[in-house]
């Protein structure tokens, strides 16, 4: 068995009947130390060292140590006899890649089902099945190029996801705004040698010879290209098709295609999946039901924490501001308004508002005024707009827009006091605290 995931001491000129005569705790410590590749030659010499090599418990631990694995379970999910047998057949599945990578990769899509479980169930059976080594090399002869390794290995464990009715809804991560709906999901590797191919045409944007698409929107143009040379992922901007504009989404110092040292390899694809996962499991973002379509959820974009998500409570009134960045009507060169936001204000009224001493169950929302200050310059933005503000409302109020200024926008809302839906009493403002505009490390 060649060598396993991490480097362990070797057996210098030990011979079989010397660590026969080991007592059995100092035995299983050479095992263990020594690794599955010494266990199995070790499990081979003689009936003692089989029996202590052959142990299920440092089996077990291979596995965990080197797979990630704490089942018996071969590859494609059967029940094996032993842990020794499951370290094989794993070993066997994925002898083309360093096992650190193998479970790097296997732990970012057990993680993300595990999230998708609880919190977004009709996404995870969106998923498709991974593909083999053979569907693999197949699609890299029809593209004429390979892919890096760790997108292999993503491939493998993941074939993207099914096309369905509802895709635009149980995508990866998207936005809404006013009564359109942005969500990426993931293209099986078939979509993705497709996508490439038209990459190539005469399209009107610069072609991309290395380049496949391995995400995209079902209805706004958003689509990410993984350049399978330098292993960077870029998404298309506004300008795609005039010259083939694009921007980077995770920064360049961290791709790692060819090591030569112990660094794990690392594209760009793996590293913005694993940043996305980061996100959900920290609750930044979470499983939204959209305005506009109640019949569905997604995993919204918007940022639901601090310091990306401002809050501030005023008369009782709590609201929430944060932003995206939209890549898609962005420009990277020359245009004086290059980086566009949409953001997104949530409003909502948890215990009474308190105007003037006096208790109210609700109020009626008038309109939202933001200023945004860029050096000795102020912009103002008034916007009027109706709403009845209930206490303890299940859902929150939203208003969302657009920016294209990277700065800090704050702003106020304002609001009447009303009984039984009626207003009922003098104007009154609503604090708006300052929320980010910047293009992020990672851009979704």
């Amino acid at each position: 068995m060649p060598s396993p995931a991490k480097r362990r001491p070797k057996l210098g000129h030990a011979t079989p009947s010397a660590l026969e005569n080991l007592p059995p705790f100092a035995l299983a410590t050479v095992i263990a130390r020594a690794g599955p590749r010494c266990a199995a030659s070790l499990a081979c010499a003689s009936k003692t060292l089989r029996a202590a090599a052959s142990s299920a418990e440092w089996w077990r631990r291979f596995c965990a140590d080197d797979i990630g694995i704490d089942a018996p379970l071969d590859p494609e999910g059967r029940m094996l006899p032993s842990f020794q047998a499951t370290y094989e057949s794993w070993f066997r599945s994925f002898r083309m890649y360093p096992l650190p990578l193998v479970k790097r990769v296997k732990m970012f899509w057990t993680l993300l089902k595990s999230w998708l479980s609880e919190f977004f169930p009709d996404a995870l059976e969106t998923l498709a099945e991974g593909l083999s080594d053979t569907d693999i090399r197949i699609a890299e002869y029809d593209l004429g190029f390979q892919l890096p390794i760790t997108t292999k290995l993503l491939y493998r464990f993941c074939n993207g996801q099914l096309c369905r009715n509802d895709l635009e809804s149980c995508g990866i991560g998207g936005y809404e705004f006013y009564h359109e709906m942005v969500n990426v999901h993931l293209l099986p590797l078939k979509q993705a040698v497709e996508g490439a191919k038209l990459l190539r045409s005469d399209n009107g944007a610069i072609r991309r010879p290395n380049y496949i698409v391995v995400a995209d929107s079902s209805f706004e143009e958003k689509t990410f290209l993984l350049d399978c040379l330098s292993g960077q992922l870029y998404v298309v901007t506004k300008n795609f098709k005039s010259d083939g504009e694009m921007m980077p989404c995770v920064p360049n110092s961290l791709i790692r295609l060819h090591t030569d040292n112990n660094d794990m390899p690392q594209d760009g694809l793996l590293l913005w999946l694993e940043a996305h996962l980061r996100k959900l499991q920290s609750g930044l973002i979470k499983a939204q039901i959209p305005n506009f379509r109640r019949d569905a959820r997604h995993i919204s974009l918007y940022p639901e924490t601090p310091p990306t998500c401002s809050t501030a409570v005023t008369h009782g009134i709590k609201v929430r501001a944060s932003a995206v960045f939209v890549p898609e009507d962005s420009s990277v060169h020359g245009d004086p308004c290059k980086y566009v936001y949409y953001y997104f204000i949530r409003v909502s009224l948890p215990d009474a508002c308190i105007v003037d001493g006096k208790c109210y169950s609700s109020c009626q929302f008038q309109s939202c005024s933001l200023t945004i200050r860029t050096g000795n310059d102020v912009f103002h933005g008034d916007i009027e707009y109706g709403g009845l503000l209930l206490k303890d409302a299940p859902d929150e109020f939203k208003y969302g827009s657009y920016i294209s200024v990277s700065k800090l926008p704050a702003g106020s809302l304002t609001f009447i006091t009303s009984r039984r839906h009626q207003p009922d009493g003098n104007q009154f403002a609503v604090k708006i605290s300052p929320f980010p505009l910047q293009p992020p490390a990672y851009v979704f």
